[in-house]
């Protein structure tokens, strides 16, 4: 869906207008009336605003636009499984299991695997390749790259 659609719908569910809208963003209407024509984007600070004005993703108020996956277990995300931040803005990199209130739940890769073999369901395989093939999966994303 394209943003200006995505915006004019919260905000009509949301039960407000463009100036109710507008002032909570410290934007004028023409602006509001602007992003929800398509002739703009709110920019990155105002993106940030209407993310916790309306409690959805920046990504989600963009549309869309791509596939978020947890870069520390490699679920796809959604805005009900966004992690967060300690302030409560979204963290779109991570799932709220594995990071939350500005901590990592898995201090190593090892851990996550441990968890993985025994929860996640994977391909039938005996216990030791189960286990190479999570770290396999699991080292290409950011969080673990980094590790």
């Amino acid at each position: 869906m394209e943003p200006k659609f995505v915006l004019a719908q919260l905000r009509s569910k949301s039960g407000l207008s463009q100036d109710q809208l507008a002032e909570k963003v410290f934007v004028t209407r023409q602006a509001v009336s602007r992003w929800e024509t398509g002739e703009t984007v709110p920019n990155v600070e105002t993106l940030k605003l209407l993310s916790r004005e309306f409690n959805v993703s920046i990504n989600t108020l963009l549309g869309s636009p791509r596939q978020l996956i947890c870069q520390c277990c490699g679920m796809p995300l959604e805005d009900g499984t966004l992690s967060r931040e300690p302030d409560g803005s979204f963290h779109e990199s991570y799932c709220k299991w594995c990071y939350a209130e500005g901590k990592f739940a898995y201090q190593s890769l090892d851990q996550l695997i441990d968890f993985m073999v025994g929860h996640v369901p994977g391909p039938d395989l005996p216990p030791e390749e189960l286990r190479s093939f999570w770290r396999r999966q699991l080292s290409q994303l950011e969080h673990w790259k980094e590790a």
